[in-house]
């Protein structure tokens, strides 16, 4: 067990995000988030009647489509199951995330767009793990892809990668930005 052993208590609500990334046949990806949480108890809703213990309070899809470059060429947004019956009427705001390039400060322009009034705050929190899955899903396989192409040496980046200094394995200092690319590693720090 990851954690320690935690002491007696009684489950209460369940939050489960899952993401999958795809490749398309015209060379797009699709990657899909859907959240659901739920309460381990029926509670009656004024907006839903009775909402029984483990039937989703919020259930939602998003479906964002990239290009290569990760450029947000496509976007759907769906609310299944919400506490209140406007909740899915925001969703068609999410095409306001067209041409929005997923990268550094991704998330905050996504909150410019789609904060406050003019969003769910659901859908936008789904944003961060999806992101995260575009990544996971494009940059390891294109990769894959180019090793396997050829025997020619891979060759240093043109620019110093993204994922220089944006978290503690990517440290500049590091001992794997040091074998990945010797050219942007950085004496260690004291």
């Amino acid at each position: 067990m990851p954690l320690s052993l935690a002491s007696p208590r009684q489950p209460i609500h369940t939050r489960q995000v899952h993401c999958h990334g795809y490749r398309r046949a015209d060379g797009l990806w699709d990657v899909e988030g859907h959240l659901t949480d739920t309460k381990t108890y029926g509670f009656d809703s004024d907006y839903r009647g009775r909402v029984e213990a483990g039937e989703p309070v919020h259930e939602m899809w998003v479906r964002l489509t990239v290009d290569d470059d990760l450029i947000v060429r496509g976007v759907e947004a769906v609310t299944d199951k919400s506490p209140f019956p406007v909740c899915p009427v925001i969703a068609p705001n999410f095409m306001r995330l067209m041409g929005l390039s997923i990268r550094p400060g991704f998330l905050s322009k996504v909150r410019e767009r789609l904060g406050g009034i003019e969003g769910c705050t659901h859908l936008v929190e789904l944003m961060g793990p999806i992101a995260t899955t575009a990544y996971q899903t494009i940059y390891p396989y294109r990769h894959r892809l180019a090793r396997q192409g050829g025997d020619a040496p891979p060759q240093p980046p043109k620019a110093r990668p993204r994922l220089i200094d944006t978290c503690h394995a990517f440290r500049s200092d590091g001992e794997i930005v040091k074998r990945l690319w010797p050219d942007y590693y950085t004496v260690a720090r004291d």
